[in-house]
């Protein structure tokens, strides 16, 4: 067995999740470990390995931004499109708002 070898893997894996989290990429941080222990016993490619630890924290990001908007919004925890009155706002279509609701096209277009 080459002792070179092994002695630089056991740095890499002493020296990556300090990097993570000073690259701040906590997901990445954590799940690393597990995805490359997964990735060598598969025999993935480095691309699929980095693409999966890289999807994992921009999907938890995602995560994260909403929980954060959930609560800057100060709604109630419980309060969705679907509990909203709209007999109480007789100016505000329920077509209207259910159809932007489900077709996000609208985004991209941006304001006019």
């Amino acid at each position: 067995m080459n002792t070179g070898a092994t002695t630089r893997t056991a740095a890499d894996a002493t020296r990556l999740p300090l990097m993570l989290g000073e690259l701040r990429l906590p997901t990445m941080k954590r799940l690393w470990a597990d995805l490359a222990e997964q990735s060598n016993r598969e025999g993935w490619t480095a691309e699929r390995f980095l693409g999966t630890l890289l999807e994992q924290e921009v999907n938890e990001r995602e995560t994260r931004r909403l929980a954060r908007a959930r609560v800057d919004s100060h709604l109630p925890p419980d309060k969705s499109l679907a509990s909203f009155d709209f007999d109480a706002v007789a100016t505000i279509s329920k077509a209207h708002i259910t159809a932007l609701a489900e077709a996000d096209g609208w985004i991209a277009q941006g304001p006019h």
